[in-house]
């Protein structure tokens, strides 16, 4: 008999609203995290398959050697949306072909979370059951931000590349408002697993 499949719940929200918090907490509890951003790095990484058509797409300005030197790229794309397009585009495809793979090697677990900030935006929501996002004022995803070394315009093209983390919050079934202390928002992160968990014995 084949096993049931996991109850996907897509995790999102806005640019340091606080997702990798909540992504850590849910894995920390025994969650099975399938997170976009860390596949997008192992694509970018010495040797990552995305390499070849950044260079082909970007050149050699982006790359310091061998290295894809971040900071550049992110200076080519974030304000000009064609090149985040042209960017999106490259990353994407690969990016969820081994979000796929890993579902796939997920089977046996009950519930599974994909850890994706543009999940509305790349229409991926669509293979989720249900969507938690995570929310903080615009303020205070600037005040974060600056806390990384951007400035406040610098910031805003971060923020303004993604769709509005209030939408966000708007479509999702779950909202986490992670205003508080890490450890307060956490907590709460948990008592959402642990209620779909109970849920899905009732159910």
């Amino acid at each position: 008999m084949r096993p049931n499949k996991p109850y996907v719940v897509g995790l999102t929200g806005g640019i340091a609203c606080g997702k990798s918090n909540v992504s850590a907490a849910l894995r920390e509890c025994g969650a099975a995290v399938i997170d976009a951003d860390e596949i997008s790095r192992s694509l970018t990484a010495l040797g990552g398959a995305a390499l070849p058509a950044i260079r082909s797409r970007f050149g050699e300005d982006v790359f310091d050697g061998e290295l894809l030197n971040r900071a550049k790229l992110s200076e080519a794309v974030f304000g000009l949306p064609d090149e985040l397009a042209a960017l999106n585009g490259i990353m994407h495809p690969l990016v969820f072909e081994e979000m796929e793979r890993q579902m796939l090697s997920n089977q046996g677990a009950s519930a599974l979370i994909l850890d994706v900030p543009l999940l509305y935006e790349t229409g991926y929501h669509s293979r989720c059951r249900e969507v938690w996002c995570v929310w903080v004022p615009q303020e205070i995803q600037i005040r974060r931000l600056a806390r990384r070394g951007l400035n406040p315009e610098d910031a805003l093209k971060r923020i303004n590349s993604q769709m509005p983390a209030i939408s966000k919050a708007k479509l999702a079934d779950h909202v986490l408002v992670t205003s508080g202390s890490k450890e307060e928002t956490a907590d709460s992160a948990v008592r959402l697993w642990n209620e779909l968990i109970r849920r899905l014995r009732v159910g």
